[in-house]
């Protein structure tokens, strides 16, 4: 027998206490709008689950650490469910790990539309419209596990359609074994799709508003319509009000564009095009494979301000977040070759590089820096072999560029 068609709408990790990051420096025209994107993009939320025809609203977790937040945050929360509680639309709120349900007030009571699932077990609610259960929705917060434990989702058979809320990652097949039609995920921040994890389709849909660079790409809240047999259509919405974006180049991509400048020109207005008239928090991040590239690129810092002056004060704004220049393995031999300081540099360099095993040790230097104690020196004491090679490769960049002086041409 077929049911009702319904639609619903899946969110989460709004983390309404935690700013924009990955910025070294705010610019002054966008530090408003960079301190209003998470509640911006929170709000979106809110008012597509008031404004289009949806049956309810599931949240899947690390909404807002209420002491972080603090009273602003909270009230937003409450806000927009009192308004949904007003419709008659109900709110399935499974928490996470910043929103914690014993860290929630009880000074701020959740309207009676809201249920916020327990930590210790999973529980069904059914979802009714006009007296018929149209689905059921099955919760269960988290213990504080970055893990989701399905066998504890385990509910008696029904034939009505199932929406499992959960906070944590989990594969395909471990999915599939709640044998549920929807899975609606939280706690990754970027959206994912597991293929085979339900029939409906299982769903991380992410942060509404990335949050760094790690985080790029775009960012919203998930639209699910079912229909009367139970048929599953999925619609990714975008509502992040800034985007990280991160650019690998190849510097012999450069060439070709007639310099530095203009490629990255070029490659901004591209990325301004792409993602439809929103603020762009750019990471770039360069690779060059010889001397030759690095005099095409020229100084590191000065192509930064330039980038930022040319393209970040803009409406909208495409800032520049970061500017690696990944270092050549091998510079020129001739500069090796060298009878200069230059040279004798590169020696070195080259001859601590092979040296296996060689540990690197900051700790000595510190004696000449007043103030550096504690933490920081014994950071610097016992540098992490993940990080040596990276760490050798910058400062032997870093030498080149002080021992060349000057400052080619960028154009």
């Amino acid at each position: 027998m077929p049911g009702e068609s319904f639609r619903f709408i899946h969110a989460s990790d709004f983390h309404l206490e935690t700013p924009l990051g990955d910025l070294d420096a705010i610019p002054s025209h966008l530090r408003e709008a960079m301190a209003d994107a998470p509640r911006r993009a929170a709000k979106a939320v809110f008012e597509a689950a008031l404004a289009e025809n949806i049956d309810f609203l599931v949240l899947s977790g690390d909404l807002l650490s209420p002491q972080a937040a603090g009273p602003h945050g909270m009230s937003l929360l409450l806000d927009y469910f009192e308004q949904l509680h007003a419709k008659k639309t109900p709110v399935f709120w499974v928490a996470g790990i910043v929103d914690d349900p014993p860290k929630w007030p009880d000074a701020a009571p959740l309207p009676p539309n809201v249920t916020l699932f327990p930590k210790n077990r999973a529980v069904a609610v059914p979802v009714q419209r006009a007296g018929r259960t149209i689905c059921v929705v099955v919760g269960r917060s988290s213990e504080g596990r970055t893990q989701l434990h399905v066998p504890s989702y385990r509910i008696e058979p029904t034939d009505e359609y199932t929406v499992a809320v959960g906070y944590g990652t989990s594969d395909a097949d471990a999915l599939a074994e709640g044998r549920f039609d929807y899975w609606a995920l939280g706690g990754e921040h970027n959206r994912d799709e597991i293929d085979g994890g339900a029939e409906g389709g299982a769903v991380v849909c992410g942060s509404p508003q990335g949050r760094s660079l790690d985080e790029h790409g775009p960012h919203g809240y998930t639209v699910v319509d079912v229909d009367a047999d139970q048929t599953t259509r999925v619609h990714s919405v975008e509502c992040d009000a800034f985007r990280y974006c991160r650019v690998e180049v190849d510097a012999s991509e450069i060439a070709a564009m007639g310099g530095i400048r203009n490629f990255l020109g070029e490659r901004i207005g591209r990325l301004q095009h792409d993602n439809g008239g929103r603020h762009l928090l750019i990471g770039w991040d360069i690779s060059i494979t010889s001397g030759e590239d690095l005099q095409a690129i020229g100084d590191v810092e000065e192509l930064r301000t330039w980038l930022r002056r040319e393209f970040g004060s803009g409406a909208p704004s495409a800032w520049t977040a970061s500017l690696v220049v990944r270092p050549p393995k091998q510079y020129p031999k001739s500069w090796t070759d060298e009878d200069t300081i230059l040279g004798d540099f590169l020696r070195a360099a080259d001859k601590f590089d092979k040296s296996n095993g060689r540990e690197i040790n900051l700790l000595p230097y510190t004696e000449e820096v007043s103030g550096v104690v504690g933490t920081t020196a014994s950071l610097l004491a016992d540098v992490s072999p993940t990080v040596r090679e990276e760490i050798l490769d910058q400062a032997t960049l870093l030498g080149v560029e002080l021992l060349r002086g000057g400052k080619p041409n960028l154009a």
